[in-house]
């Protein structure tokens, strides 16, 4: 009994071992859509393997609000609704797939992202609902598979 308790804890281990090798991965993978500021912390923290107090000596800001970043950054790289933005993209406009972008990815505000693109707040708005939407219909057709 102890055995079997010990193998399923092995189990469970390597299981989450890839896991976050393939988490990993596609944080790689995805780094290609951020930009800017965004795009330099996630190749420190995921090639370079820089930690937070590295990061923060190098960018002159506060640990706690490096490690915050890019947790935020990563979150959002996982969440697959832009991704399922991307595989539906006949179903959107361009500007809807810039809105799209700058909220999921860039994690911009929707008052930002209607100044931004010279929309109304409504119009990001109906374009997140779309997305939403969109998204739910997506994850309700997997879980049928």
């Amino acid at each position: 009994m102890a055995r079997s308790r010990a193998l399923k804890r092995i189990q469970r281990k390597s299981e989450t071992e890839e896991t976050l090798k393939d988490n990993i991965e596609l944080l790689r993978c995805r780094a290609g859509l951020l930009t800017g500021k965004d795009k330099a912390l996630i190749q420190m923290y995921l090639d370079n393997a820089n930690t937070y107090r590295q990061m923060a000596r190098i960018s002159g800001v506060n640990e706690a609000n490096i490690a915050r970043r890019i947790h935020k950054v990563i979150r959002r790289l996982l969440d697959g609704e832009y991704i399922t933005c991307l595989r539906n993209r006949d179903q959107f406009t361009p500007v809807q797939m810039e809105i799209a972008h700058d909220y999921f990815i860039l994690g911009i505000s929707m008052k930002n992202i209607a100044t931004r693109h010279e929309v109304t707040i409504y119009t990001v708005r109906k374009t997140m609902r779309q997305i939403q939407h969109l998204v739910q219909y997506d994850s309700k057709k997997k879980s049928y598979r």
